[in-house]
């Protein structure tokens, strides 16, 4: 009877903190009785797609509620040489909580999605390491330093494939539910540094703050001369300019591979730090399933 039936392919779509609500998108699938047997993800999304695909959601969840503005930026180990931040001691501490097991052991099919930095080209990793894989996808240019593979320099895959629809397609997926992180990111309010979290939390959850810890100047970058108020700083420039790039190459991809079933979170008020803003990504992940589940419904053939 199984045989009979359309596979199913999961694309989870690259976002930074946004990210989060994928698990809550899984959450809900679950709920509903759908079970991708095929999982991708890009950048974030192949984190937990990893974690997903190892029957690990639940534990990595936990964690992920857990998290405080101070214990993700203790996870940071700033550096200048190819990026910020080396990545070194996030993906020592997910090695250690995390079971780093090869692709190919697995129980579902997964796969993410990383760009060779010397040629731009995709790059679908699709064995070895699974917390390698998931360290090549996410690695931001500029903010994460890149990942070595076989001899080549690979960075975050949402530079090519913000949401990995081909991939899930190329493994054999019948069926594609893609969760898009970026929709309603261009335009979005732009929040002082100092404002105060929607959650009530006190901590900063802006890109600025992160940089400001940096003994490299750039607290002092972050006032500027009396004639430049009202002017967005120049960490507020450079997300919004990430958020253009996300949303211009996702729709063209989607446009050319579309899924059959998009899902899209309503996160615009993130930033691209905020990873301690969980719950919050979650709830609005479950939400956004929810509203996605009568055309999911239609799209699998179950009532």
């Amino acid at each position: 009877m199984r045989a009979s039936q359309p596979r199913i392919g999961l694309a989870l779509g690259s976002g930074s903190a946004r990210g989060w609500s994928h698990i809550g998108v899984i959450r809900s699938l679950e709920a509903a009785g759908i079970a991708p047997d095929i999982v991708c993800g890009t950048s974030i999304g192949a984190l937990v797609g990893a974690a997903y695909a190892d029957g690990q959601l639940e534990k990595f969840e936990t964690w992920v509620r857990s998290l405080t503005w101070q214990a993700v930026v203790g996870l940071l180990d700033f550096t200048i040489n190819g990026g910020l931040i080396h990545g070194e001691k996030l993906f020592s501490f997910l090695r250690s909580h995390l079971d780093d097991k090869t692709i190919a052991s697995l129980p579902k099919a997964y796969g993410a999605v990383a760009t060779e930095l010397a040629s731009g080209r995709e790059i679908w990793l699709r064995e070895g390491s699974v917390i390698d894989a998931v360290r090549a996808s996410a690695a931001l240019p500029g903010l994460f330093t890149p990942a070595r593979r076989e001899g080549r320099l690979l960075v975050d895959g949402a530079l090519v494939n913000p949401v990995p629809v081909s991939l899930c397609r190329a493994m054999g997926a019948d069926i594609v539910i893609a969760v898009d992180l970026n929709s309603d990111l261009i335009g979005r309010h732009l929040k002082p540094d100092d404002a105060p979290e929607p959650s009530g939390a006190a901590a900063p959850g802006a890109l600025a703050s992160v940089l400001s810890r940096l003994p490299l100047g750039f607290g002092a970058a972050r006032g500027g001369a009396p004639e430049a108020a009202g002017m967005p700083s120049i960490f507020d420039v450079l997300s919004m300019s990430l958020n253009i790039m996300q949303v211009r190459i996702t729709r063209s991809r989607l446009a050319g591979e579309p899924a059959d079933v998009m899902i899209r979170p309503r996160l615009a008020d993130f930033a691209l730090m905020d990873y301690h803003r969980a719950s919050i990504a979650i709830d609005e992940g479950e939400r956004a399933a929810r509203r996605a589940l009568p055309e999911l419904r239609e799209a699998i053939g179950r009532p």
